[in-house]
This record gives structure tokens, sequence and C-alpha cells, in this order.
């Protein structure tokens, strides 16, 4: 490594800088930035190339190097990672140049591949996977998760996210829900959703186990006492996971879930129930019709039927 390319990498503390977003985004996006960043420099310096400032040649080529090993989302994952450094050290920008767009499209062509989807948990394995839950304070909260995490197609860090005040019983025997951020909303404008009578249900028993006092509505369990802690996100997962077996699939099905497959299976059988794009993204809370269309591709939905 030359001495000038360490120079430049000594001269910007570039992770200091990169405080100054916290608070403006998401914890996960500046944990990817920072992870992105520092291996772009770690490149750089194992190639003998000047990271900060880079020129576009050095970009396309990181780029490039990337793409063997990476799908085309987190190559450009990586472009916009080395865009933010540059303009918090209020650097010359090389991103933008056209070499760069072409790059990008050239790795795109490159690796035909569709997106990763969760398979989506459809009504089939929802009524499945609530029935082969345990009779205990663990399957009762399951139970009341799994169901209204459905009916308001919830990604899992908005499920866990759910505090008891947000949820209101309507008069009709359905909940009103206020989902107060999601990752399309990083403002925390908030959206509403609304359950079905089996979720408030559900949800009712839990609670009435549960008892007042706990600010997450889906709390974690020790010694068969409620704690007032919410769930994480993992958990979530593993909760799905976990039921899908005790239904009855083997591991290569489960495999395919995940904590998003509640918010993709509702969307689905919306989609075959012969609810519109307006309702669904009304439901959902999506902003981009392309976004909502990529979870409806594999929908087992026969127009001509």
């Amino acid at each position: 490594m030359s001495d000038k390319v360490l120079s430049d990498v000594i001269k910007h503390d570039w992770r200091t800088e990169f405080k100054r977003l916290e608070g403006a985004f998401a914890p996960a996006t500046l944990k990817a930035y920072l992870v992105d960043v520092g291996l772009f420099i770690d490149w750089c310096q194992r190639n003998d190339r000047s990271a900060l400032p880079a020129d576009v040649a050095t970009v396309c080529a990181f780029l490039e190097h990337q793409a063997a090993a990476l799908c085309p989302s987190s190559v450009r994952r990586r472009l916009y990672a080395i865009r933010k450094v540059h303009r918090l050290l209020r650097l010359p920008d090389p991103t933008h140049d056209e070499d760069i767009t072409i790059t990008l499209r050239r790795v795109r062509r490159l690796k035909l591949n569709r997106p990763k989807q969760a398979k989506g948990m459809t009504r089939e394995y929802l009524e499945r996977c609530i029935a082969a839950q345990a009779d205990d304070p663990w399957g009762m909260r399951n139970r009341a998760m799994i169901s209204l995490g459905y009916d308001l197609l919830t990604r899992r860090s908005e499920l866990v996210a759910l505090r008891t005040d947000d949820i209101e019983l309507r008069g009709d025997g359905t909940l009103r829900a206020i989902i107060r951020r999601g990752k399309a909303d990083p403002f925390g404008m908030g959206r509403i959703g609304f359950s079905s009578r089996r979720s408030a249900e559900l949800v009712g028993r839990w609670l009435a186990w549960r008892g007042e006092g706990i600010e997450p509505l889906f709390c974690g369990i020790y010694q068969g006492k409620p704690i007032n802690r919410p769930l994480g996100t993992t958990k979530v997962k593993l909760i799905i996971k976990e039921a899908l077996a005790a239904a009855g699939l083997p591991p290569e099905d489960v495999a395919a879930f995940s904590g998003h497959s509640l918010r993709v299976g509702a969307a689905q059988d919306l989609l075959c129930a012969g609810f519109d794009t307006a309702a669904i993204m009304r439901a959902g809370g999506w902003k981009s019709v392309n976004v909502l269309g990529r979870y409806l591709e594999m929908a087992e939905h026969n127009v001509w039927a």
C-alpha cells in the first residue's frame, strides 16, 4: 500500500462523519453503510488505489469485483454507500458518471437471477400453524401473534414494535391497530390496519393471561410468566418456522419461509380473493406498485379458472 493511499484513509475520519446520520436513518441502514464503506476502503488499500476520494475507474473496478459474489441489489447498495461517504466528507462524487451506470447494467445482465422472495404463509398454512400451537402461554401468544401479523400484513419489525395501546377493540368484534413505523415509513407517520374477529379473540385471550402493566403487545415469557420486554425480530422468524414444523411440514419446505412470510401470504390471498391493487396497497402500507408486484408474482392465481 502506497503512502498516498494510507494518508488518504487517515486524513478522512469517515466513521465519525457517519455519526451525523444518527437519528436520520434507521440503525440497520447506518450499519450497512459502515460495513460497505469499510469493505470498499479495504479493497482499495489491497489494490493500491485511492478510496477517499475515489475516481470513476476505481469504483467501477470495485463494483465488478463485488459482482462475482453478490447479487445485483447488493452491488448497488455498495455503490450507495460509496456515494454517501463522499458526500459526507464533501469530496468529489464519482458515482454519477455514465461509466458507473454502464457497469451496473453489465452486472445486472451478467446475473439474470430473480430476487429471492420468502414463501407466503397463505391461508392454508396459517390455519395449520394456528391449529398446531400448544395449549400453554407460549402457544396462546404465538397463535395471537401469527394471526394478527397475517391480518395486518406486518413486517416482523412492525409486529414486535406493536404496543398494547396501539390496538383498540371495535364494536364489530374486530381490532383497529396503529402500525407506527415501518420500512417505508421512516418518519413514523404510521398506518391503520384492521383484524379479523378471530384475531381479536385470540389477542383478547392472550392479553387476559398476560395481564396489565406490560407495554409491548407481544412480550417474552420467562419461567411461565410474562416479562415487560418485546420479542426480537429473529424470534418472530423462529416462531414461524417452529409453527410450520409443528404443522407437519418437512424441513426443506420450512426453510422457504421467513419472518416476512405473513406479509407475503396475506397479500397473495387478497389478490386471489379479488381485491384490487389499491386495496392491497392500503392494507399493507405499500407505496410502490412495483414492490407489491414482486410479492404477488408467486401467488397461485389463475385468472382463467
